[in-house]
């Protein structure tokens, strides 16, 4: 795979086979816009349903590049301390009075002393600032959806100039942007002003040729009937009036629980029995359990059948 010393892709061929030196099954579409964003220095912003790969995405990127990874995990009432940096107040006072005791009076080397780096607790966006010998870490900025939109706006500054300020050290700017991977759920919209700063891409379920392709690279235990039937059980599935859809996080799940169970092919009562691994709400399960179930094995053998056929 010909990459610079970086170890950044120069194609989107060779960002594909990026993807699947860590067995990230991923279509032309996502490889193009991954390869912009880390030869533009530009976030990604990956919105879709949950379980669908996204935080994958960032994970495997710090895997082959060889990168630090740095995750903030977002969650309503996610604050600067949290995100960012917080002083280590209990060892300033403790330092403070130190020097009291050491009989240093001079209260602005003492002011000095405390709010140095040596007192500072550096949080996930702070850390992705920091150099390092193997190049600049990927920050994965994971659901964002789920954070204030106080802190979607505070994240501005640190997009557009990859810097934060803190008042009693002033600017700290990054000496080489971080590969920025940025998720939604898409609980909520993100403002307008967040997605400029960013290339955008929508990370949809994957067809089925693509999802067994994805199964067979991460359960490969699984029997090739099995797994044949299970996607094409899971693509039908997804086209039921449910409240929520199994992704392919579900998929991966269900298949290693199947083939735990020793099946060679979808069986009713196992189908009816292992639900709750690739439905996540009672009401979802109930409306597919039982007859509904064999209904829809039968129609899945009935169309792999004719597509074998073709």
């Amino acid at each position: 795979m010909s990459t610079e010393s970086t170890g950044i892709p120069t194609s989107i061929a060779d960002t594909q086979a990026l993807l699947q030196r860590a067995n990230y099954v991923a279509d032309r579409s996502l490889a193009t816009v991954l390869f912009l964003a880390l030869r533009l220095g530009r976030p990604l912003f990956l919105e879709g349903e949950a379980g669908v790969g996204k935080t994958e995405i960032a994970k495997v990127l710090a895997s082959t590049l060889d990168r630090r990874l740095i995750r903030l995990q977002c969650y309503e009432g996610l604050d600067l301390a949290t995100a960012v940096y917080e002083w280590n107040y209990p060892a300033q006072m403790m330092a403070i009075r130190l020097s009291e005791a050491a009989g240093e009076h001079d209260k602005e080397r003492i002011e000095h002393d405390v709010f140095s780096e040596r007192y500072l607790i550096k949080r996930p966006l702070l850390q992705a600032m920091e150099p390092s010998v193997t190049g600049a870490p990927v920050l994965l900025i994971d659901e964002i959806d789920r954070a204030d939109e106080a802190f979607e706006a505070f994240l501005l500054e640190v997009l557009s100039d990859f810097q934060v300020t803190i008042p009693e050290l002033g600017v700290i700017k990054a000496p080489e942007p971080p590969v920025v991977v940025i998720t939604s759920n898409r609980t909520r919209e993100i403002h307008d002003a967040l997605k400029r700063r960013c290339l955008y891409h929508w990370v949809g379920y994957p067809d089925a040729a693509r999802e067994m392709a994805i199964v067979r690279a991460k359960a490969p235990r699984a029997p090739e009937r099995l797994t044949r039937e299970l996607v094409a059980f899971v693509q039908r599935l997804r086209k039921q009036d449910l409240f929520k859809s199994p992704g392919v996080a579900e998929t991966l799940d269900w298949a290693s629980a199947l083939t735990e169970l020793d099946a060679l092919a979808l069986d009713p009562t196992q189908v009816s029995d292992t639900l709750g691994v690739l439905l996540k709400y009672q009401d979802d399960i109930a409306k597919i359990e039982g007859a509904t179930a064999q209904v829809l094995i039968e129609e899945t053998r009935a169309e792999l059948r004719r597509s074998e056929a073709d």
